[in-house]
């Protein structure tokens, strides 16, 4: 009854809501994933029988890609929410790469496959509904229940009970998500720790770092943090003149706006500002970096890192990645979303917008980080899933 209705109710949004989704289709954020995930324009099914991974987008396709990448090219099939994260996975699943189509269209749309893997918070009752029902195991991985979500989570435990009931294994990064959820009604919930802890991206290739001077890496940048962060650098440019900044911003469609910000700040300071995109160096003062992929890259050069999405209330970015080089790193208060894997990096410094220029002023205070954990939580994940095949 419950499946019935939740059916009808997700099939009358979609068409009430058909309309303004397709004006919102000819914004260029979403010019291909929402065509693609509501109306099924290029979007055809993925081949039967095979390992179907779901990521929401780029940060979580990136953590998976190694678990991924331990099995047959021929058995995967992966989908993704955003964009970026369908930008990621074509590499790891060339030809079975999706967009997931938004909930009701799945019956149309899913074909029978041996299992059902998916990222976090991806809770779609009928995309581990219909996988179920259609011969997949289904797993959760990596899943975690955040200190802001939760009250959330809990005041909708009724829906969330009928949700877990759908899925087969579980596995969470901490003993307090393993708690939480539990008393969701999630069933054989292992914990595994943070995949992004112990799957970490490597640099595949080596960008050419300034020839003199400290290279600071700002990074995975939200809207109202690249300005702060600007000014703090120009603190340190007061005392190491020869200071570079690489700004990265998270989403590439923020690519001009910030393009042109950084322009403006470095005509007022009397800076060189370059597009990584058109120099293929980081010799400029202040430097966009405007290709995707390249993030990585950056933090193996770079001799400190100011980690965006936690100076604005995002909930954070994955510091792993940058903590692998044992480089400094400063991020904001507002690390909700990352916060077992923030406590997983030792030397991790927190710092508001407003202290951040005063940490970036003295290199000398800066300290190194290291992660606490290293080692293969994967294993046991992908031990359970050969189980099915």
């Amino acid at each position: 009854m419950f499946l019935c209705c939740y059916t009808l109710l997700s099939t009358a949004v979609w068409l009430l809501a058909l309309p303004f989704l397709a004006l919102l289709s000819f914004r260029s954020k979403y010019r291909r994933s929402l065509p693609a995930r509501f109306f099924l324009w290029r979007n055809p099914p993925l081949e039967e029988d095979g390992l179907w991974f779901h990521v929401c987008s780029f940060g979580e396709a990136r953590a998976v890609a190694p678990l991924v990448e331990r099995f047959d090219p021929a058995l995967r099939r992966m989908t993704a929410t955003t964009q970026t994260g369908h930008s990621t996975i074509e590499a790891l699943a060339p030809g079975q790469s999706r967009y997931l189509p938004f909930e009701p269209l799945l019956w149309l749309w899913a074909h029978p496959q041996k299992a059902l893997i998916v990222m976090e918070a991806e809770l779609w009752y009928l995309l581990f509904a219909v996988a179920g029902r259609r011969g997949a195991a289904t797993f959760l991985i990596n899943a975690r229940l955040s200190d802001r979500s939760w009250p959330r989570y809990r005041r909708f435990a009724w829906f969330y009970r009928r949700l877990f009931a759908q899925i087969d294994y579980v596995f969470a990064q901490s003993e307090k998500d393993r708690s939480r959820l539990e008393e969701l009604g999630a069933r054989s919930v292992t914990v595994t720790g943070n995949l992004k802890l112990g799957a970490v991206a490597h640099p595949d290739r080596k960008l050419p770092k300034p020839a003199r001077g400290l290279l600071i890496c700002a990074a995975s940048t939200h809207e109202g943090e690249e300005a702060p962060i600007l000014e703090a650098f120009r603190a340190l440019k007061e005392y190491h003149s020869d200071a570079r900044m690489v700004l990265v911003p998270r989403h590439p469609e923020r690519f001009e706006r910030v393009w042109r910000m950084m322009q403006s700040f470095a005509r007022l300071q009397g800076w060189e500002a370059a597009r990584f995109s058109e120099t293929e160096n980081l010799e400029a003062d202040l430097t966009l970096m405007d290709r995707m992929g390249e993030l990585v890259n950056c933090y193996a050069i770079s001799d400190a890192v100011v980690l965006g999405g936690a100076f604005e209330p995002i909930g954070g970015h994955n510091a792993a990645e940058a903590a692998q080089f044992g480089i400094p790193i400063f991020s904001g208060p507002h690390f909700f979303n990352q916060r077992d894997l923030f406590e997983g990096i030792e030397g991790i410094e927190i710092v508001d917008e407003k202290n951040l220029a005063e940490k970036l002023r003295y290199p000398g205070l800066w300290k190194p980080t290291r992660l606490k954990t290293v080692g293969d939580p994967l294993e046991r994940i992908e031990k359970e899933i050969r189980n099915v095949l």
